[in-house]
């Protein structure tokens, strides 16, 4: 029967330590290129997105507005919804507590 062992993983002996890196939430440059491409489009493309939703609105007004919307969505993120729940998921429970400050005789 053969016996069977764990070895950790050896660093190779070139390997550099590791540096600081970029800080957290900090977005890579390729992000950073690419939403400053993104805004540059809509800067130049938004003064002509009123005649499109017009000409859209023409036919079908529901889908203009629902474009509109989608278009918000990218200067106005939605909010994440969050949902409160109690013990088991049940509903969440509520309790009064009052307290009433008495003064001791002196």
């Amino acid at each position: 029967m053969e016996k069977l062992t764990s070895k950790k993983p050896s660093k190779p002996k070139h390997a550099l330590p590791a540096g600081p890196g970029r800080p957290k939430g900090v977005p890579n440059k390729t992000t950073t290129d690419v939403r400053a491409a993104i805004a540059e489009l809509m800067q130049t493309t938004a003064p002509k997105m009123a005649g499109w939703l017009e000409r859209v609105a023409e036919d079908d007004p529901g889908r203009a507005i629902d474009l509109a919307l989608k278009a918000a969505e990218y200067h106005i993120p939605k909010l994440a919804r969050t949902e409160h729940v109690g013990e088991g998921g049940g509903p969440v429970q509520h309790a009064v507590v009052e307290r009433r400050i008495v003064h001791a005789p002196d």
